[in-house]
């Protein structure tokens, strides 16, 4: 009896000294840790290490501020439809009425004397531009010069101080990079998206007559277009400018201007008012191995389907059906990327062409001139 009296003594002290234990120290009861006088002894387990929080919250502060809503608004006459008979069949003079037609894009920020950069497209027949800061300020913008060729123009606000967007390096972009989209779709000012870069330098989409897009797959909707397409830095390394069409069942696929090409279209607007590019007049057309095949040439290349009358390409002696290889000894990769090798000569410039005609290869000299608007 003794014995059995002093076992449960000694159980009922033990349970009661857990029960202290536990109300003093909670901590204790886990699943994985059953309570025992060596893990009350052992003291508190230490707290495991919390997952490491990816964030790219520094890279949109940094750009953020300087990416603007673009508001335009031009004046809009359209003829009434007819009420009457009279008015149908000419018995009465047409009636016209006016409406204000608005629109939303994005621009950026890039110096401190209030130059933005947009979208040509956003401010196209634009009869007014107001751009709104992220610290809620508003101004008239004035349209410094538009570049349609690249989809691009430059903006003029007279407001101080500004925040500026840091310009990155579009060229040092690989394939996976993480990029973040920052605009203004759909009015929803401030919307930052998230995406990588699913390619580079695509060319040949229709969008303008000088394409070398980023493509990516962060959200670009309606409002961002002229908004900042920025790496993980915080750099600006493109200005967002077309999505493909969602109706056709495509998500994901967006495209920018590359920040190396604005930077050229910038500095030409500023100092000159337009974009001064080189220009021979050729139409040329990409061509495959498979097609230079039926030319009767032996690999592919660039094909001048056309070409300007009087133009310095006719007047260097090209003729359409010649194959182009290269250009200064560069050799060309289509016909978008031969536009874009002669655009970046001067007005004045001499040019040598390399080529195909009648199976034979030639070499000729051609003086650029400077690009005509649209062509």
């Amino acid at each position: 009896m003794r014995g059995l009296i002093f076992l449960a003594g000694s159980v009922v002290g033990g349970l009661a000294l857990a029960f202290l234990a536990v109300m003093v120290r909670p901590d204790l009861i886990r699943r994985d840790t059953p309570v025992t006088p060596s893990t009350i002894l052992a003291g508190p387990r230490p707290a495991e290490p919390a997952p490491a929080r990816v964030t790219y919250s520094a890279a949109v502060q940094r750009a953020a501020p300087a990416v603007v809503n673009v508001y335009t608004a031009r004046l809009v006459t359209e003829r009434v439809a007819p009420s009457s008979l009279g008015e149908l069949f000419g018995g009465f003079l047409p009636r016209y009425r006016q409406r204000i037609e608005r629109s939303l894009g994005s621009g950026v920020i890039v110096d401190d004397a209030g130059h933005i950069v947009t979208n040509h497209h956003v401010i196209a027949n634009a009869d007014s531009v107001r751009v709104q800061l992220a610290d809620g300020r508003v101004a008239d913008a004035h349209i410094v010069g538009r570049d349609p060729d690249t989809d691009l123009a430059v903006l003029k606000i007279d407001l101080t101080p500004l925040p500026i967007a840091v310009l990155g390096r579009s060229d040092q972009l690989k394939v996976g990079d993480v990029v973040l989209a920052i605009g203004n779709p759909v009015g929803l000012s401030q919307t930052v998206t998230h995406g990588i870069v699913s390619a580079t330098s695509r060319q040949q989409l229709g969008i303008a007559a000088l394409e070398d897009f980023i493509q990516t797959d962060a959200p670009i909707n309606f409002g961002n277009s002229g908004g900042a397409l920025i790496d993980s830095s915080g750099a600006l390394v493109g200005i967002n400018t077309a999505i493909v069409a969602k109706n056709l069942g495509v998500e994901g696929i967006g495209f920018a201007i590359p920040v190396n090409m604005v930077r050229g279209v910038l500095s030409d607007i500023i100092a000159n008012g337009r974009v001064i590019r080189g220009w021979i007049g050729i139409v040329p057309e990409d061509v495959s191995n498979e097609q230079a095949a039926q030319y009767g040439l032996s690999q592919g290349g660039v094909l001048i389907a056309n070409l300007y009358v009087g133009s310095p390409a006719q007047q260097a002696g090209l003729q359409p059906g010649d194959l182009i290889l290269a250009i200064d000894s560069v050799a060309v990769r289509g016909a978008q990327d031969t536009l874009g090798q002669i655009a970046t000569h001067k007005p004045g410039a001499k040019i040598a062409i390399h080529g195909i005609r009648a199976g034979k290869e030639f070499d000729v000299h051609a003086q650029v001139s400077e690009r005509p608007r649209n062509n």
